[in-house]
């Protein structure tokens, strides 16, 4: 007698972009990624619901969450969240912004001329280490409690990251490639955009991701000083009152805020140098 067989109808394997992430190690990566959050959430859960931590200075997930929407509709302290965050983002932006467009030329000179370095180099190396609080104290008498000290304090706080990357990246360049240039006609002009800025890109972007990095982490210092809003003002002002859901949900719309941005400087780096590897 024969067996009676029945055709089994095969699974389709995935295409396209999903097939691809399957099949990459960039899934295991993500993956880890995605389970590292998870374990902190869960001991937190732990932490909070066993009682562990005093919910005065550890509230739990839901409480923070709870925050988030009272702020969000209610706001805080007379400005909504998205008001808060808009306007510690024009700060950050304008500082972060004025501190590429100053370091990254700065950068270059530095990289190209030993004169250059040795003359700047030693002042961005005293300042660099300067803590925020001294420096906001004396931009203060300078420049006011208005927007202006704010500013200046994130730009000085991002400017030596840029400037110290890109002093180093052009410094790293082959004299191959730059003699081969210019025996090619290429001008100051032609070697700062053809020669110099694409082979140092992706250190230099580099660099501006750190330096941003540093502009978030003195963002609070900055809005401490005659500040009415603000996420590092808000995380400030719910401090003295001990409102520690305010405090902790302020530190992770800024933290979600700082990956977004550094997500969105990553992609724009390999969109705008495909020649590197991937940031």
């Amino acid at each position: 007698m024969k067996a009676l067989t029945l055709p089994v109808q095969a699974v389709a394997p995935p295409t396209g972009f999903a097939r691809r992430w399957w099949r990459s190690p960039e899934r295991t990566l993500h993956l880890l990624s995605l389970g590292s959050v998870a374990v902190l959430l869960l001991v937190w859960v732990f932490i909070t619901e066993t009682g562990i931590a005093n919910e005065l200075f550890l509230p739990g997930p839901g409480a923070v969450y709870d925050a988030f929407i009272k702020a969000s509709v209610s706001g805080y302290q007379g400005s909504t969240l998205d008001e808060h965050l808009l306007t510690s983002l024009a700060r950050i932006m304008s500082g972060f912004g004025l501190a590429c467009i100053v370091g990254i030329p700065l950068g270059v000179v530095m990289g190209i001329s030993a004169r250059a370095r040795a003359t700047l180099n030693p002042m961005i190396e005293f300042y660099r280490p300067l803590p925020p609080l001294g420096l906001y104290s004396l931009l203060v008498m300078w420049l006011g409690i208005g927007e202006t000290s704010k500013v200046a304090l994130l730009f000085l706080a991002g400017l030596p990251g840029i400037v110290i990357a890109t002093n180093m990246a052009v410094a790293n360049i082959s004299p191959i490639y730059v003699r081969a240039a210019q025996s090619l006609g290429a001008s100051g002009k032609d070697l700062f955009l053809q020669v110099y800025l694409p082979a140092a890109g992706p250190t230099i972007l580099t660099g501006m991701r750190i330096s941003l990095g540093f502009v978030y982490t003195v963002l609070v210092a900055a809005e401490i000083v005659a500040a009415t809003a603000g996420i590092g003002w808000m995380i400030w002002d719910a401090s003295k009152f001990l409102l520690s859901d305010i405090v902790i949900m302020g530190l992770i719309v800024l933290g979600l805020t700082g990956v977004t941005l550094d997500l969105i400087m990553r992609l724009l780096g390999n969109a705008l140098m495909p020649w590197s590897k991937k940031l």
